[in-house]
């Protein structure tokens, strides 16, 4: 579980570091110049300093705890392996998007071309890849949905749960938390997002990544240029269809949906912009702190609103378009990225897939064209996987293994 968004870190009276909630219903007054009189807005901040001290006892506790461990030889050895791992250079991270409704897809993928339980530890320790299913949170907190996702968590371990609400027409948005996360917990060289109806052999993507590794802003997929629909009621409608020029008019250049990679120099510009709320409420924290202060002024309550204001306006600044591979490419469209356009990410399936490995020209992922994904995958799945896999050794003698680092 990725944690709450919303913690803000500020400088303690103590010199530490603490984490507050900003609660945007809170409105910040000064009803007069008359120190006596404390007003509700004032009531409010007392009690928010009363966390805050709160919060540094805990800090402090915490702080000894920590002490206590390091003077313990075997649990400071624990620590610093910790401390190791999270050092750690990873080559790639996969995220499968998936949906609650998709428990057989990703049995369907786990039964094929995702290593489990003890082989997905040792791919993640000697070949630096990391694979998750990602999925965020129903509407309904604790639900029904939300508790299968914790038991399915359980019995395989293999998910990445987003602080997002999932919902078909909210897939821009998750994309954007989802390479946000990733980033912020594992450090690697490439990003990748997969749909959960594809099938991919691990170590011909690996190859094919490694290709670019050199390369700091690159993005990689299966480049088109598909038409913008206004109509509405189609499948793919784009509301905001008018931007894009004349009816009839195609969207630039992007990687299709099904599967795409960006290096780590574009995950971290989405988690930057991501973040940009966050910066503004520790401004906020800090306006805060001084109105708590006995130096506290009128210029110091005035500076409250304009700072909430901005924070709103700033809180989707990656435009999100209907499609979410729109919004990715679009995200990228003014920057200096190198565009790869790359078809062994989009190859069919059989007998696509299978004369091309015959020849000697594996795919890295296959699905069908016309149902964006394998059709019927949860059936037909292991026969392309039969058909069209990689040898099941080429995954720990793949020659992207020697790209992988260690941060030291």
């Amino acid at each position: 579980m990725v944690p709450d968004a919303k913690g803000i870190p500020w400088t303690s009276r103590t010199g530490g570091k603490q984490f507050v909630d900003y609660d945007p219903n809170i409105v910040l007054k000064n009803e007069g110049n008359n120190s006596g009189d404390i007003s509700g807005s004032q009531h409010s901040i007392l009690t928010m300093d009363k966390a805050i001290s709160d919060l540094e006892i805990k800090l402090m506790a915490s702080r000894a705890e920590r002490e206590t461990i390091q003077k313990d030889p075997m649990m400071s050895e624990g620590v610093k392996n910790i401390e190791s791992t999270l050092k750690r250079k990873y080559f790639m991270v996969i995220g499968i998007n998936t949906a609650f409704s998709s428990h057989k897809r990703r049995d369907s993928v786990r039964a094929t071309w995702m290593p489990q339980a003890e082989k997905r530890k040792k791919l993640e320790e000697e070949t630096g890849i990391i694979i998750r299913f990602v999925i965020g949170h129903s509407s309904t907190s604790g639900g029904i949905l939300d508790k299968a996702i914790e038991a399915e968590e359980k019995v395989h371990g293999d998910f990445l749960r987003l602080q997002h609400v999932e919902g078909y027409l909210e897939l821009s948005a998750k994309t954007k938390t989802y390479f946000a996360t990733a980033v912020s917990l594992w450090d690697a060289e490439f990003y990748v997002k997969v749909d959960d109806d594809i099938h991919v052999n691990l170590a011909t993507l690996g190859v094919t990544l490694a290709r670019h590794s050199k390369k700091p802003r690159v993005y990689i997929g299966c480049m088109k240029s598909g038409p913008v629909l206004a109509r509405k009621g189609v499948k793919y409608h784009e509301p905001e269809y008018w931007k894009f020029g004349e009816v009839g008019n195609k969207y630039f250049r992007h990687a299709t949906g099904q599967l795409y990679a960006i290096s780590k120099d574009l995950a971290t510009y989405i988690f930057i912009n991501q973040k940009l709320v966050q910066l503004l409420n520790e401004a906020l924290v800090l306006v805060v702190r001084c109105m708590c202060s006995n130096r506290s002024s009128n210029f110091i309550y005035l500076l409250v609103p304009p700072v909430i204001i901005v924070m709103l306006c700033l809180r989707n600044v990656l435009h999100k378009y209907a499609n979410e591979d729109v919004s990715l490419g679009a995200w990228f469209i003014g920057l200096d990225v190198e565009h790869v356009d790359d078809r062994r990410l989009c190859c069919g399936t059989p007998p696509d897939c299978e004369w091309k490995a015959q020849a000697g020209n594996i795919c890295a992922a296959s699905f069908d064209w016309r149902c964006s994904g394998i059709c019927r995958s949860v059936e037909r799945i292991m026969e392309v996987h039969e058909r069209c896999g990689e040898d099941k050794n080429a995954l720990w003698s793949a020659n992207f293994v020697q790209t992988i680092r260690t941060s030291s």
